[in-house]
Formats: structure tokens, sequence, C-alpha cells
């Protein structure tokens, strides 16, 4: 049911339609529109299983990086105390000794 003082517009951004009062200078109802990608009910266990195995690979992605890591900062230690190992023992310059 609508009044004389009510009509409708459609959204520009959602393409949902919105019912405004003139009177009131409001919008006083509406209605959703039909979106393409809206997924069915029916298909809720397929989508959260596959999210569930999504979420799972990240995981195990994230586990393999951090296993890895160790090995690759202990390398960098092992090349780090190489190097200093070989350069010579030298006294640091400071600001002060420059004057």
């Amino acid at each position: 049911m609508s009044l004389e003082s009510e009509f409708q517009a459609v959204c520009p951004c959602c393409q949902s339609t919105l019912i405004i009062d003139a009177n009131l200078r409001r919008v006083v109802g509406h209605e959703d529109a039909t979106r393409a990608d809206r997924p069915e009910l029916s298909d809720a266990q397929r989508i959260l299983a596959d999210e569930a195995a999504r979420r799972e690979s990240i995981f195990q992605q994230s586990v393999a990086a951090e296993r890895t890591r160790g090995d690759a900062l202990s390398k960098r230690f092992e090349e780090a105390l190489r190097q200093a190992r070989t350069e010579p023992i030298t006294k640091p310059t400071r600001d002060f000794d420059l004057d």
C-alpha cells in the first residue's frame, strides 16, 4: 500500500528499490535487489567446506614457511659469523674523534 506522497527510486549503487515519502522527506522502506551471485542455501555446506579447506591450506603453508624460516636464519647467522671472523677488528670511529 503506497500513499500519494510516496514514490519509488532505484539506488544507483546497489540497484535496490527505495520507497521515499515526499512529505516526510525520508526513506520509509526499501526492497533489496536480487543478486546474480547470491549463494543458494543448498550450497551452504559445500561453501563452508571449501572455506575450511582454504583456511587449512593457508595454515599449512604458514607452518611450512615457519619451519624453513629457522633454517634460513641459521644459514644467515653462520654466514655473518664467518664474515665477522675474517674481517679485521678495528676501533669504531666516533663523532667526537673527528673534531
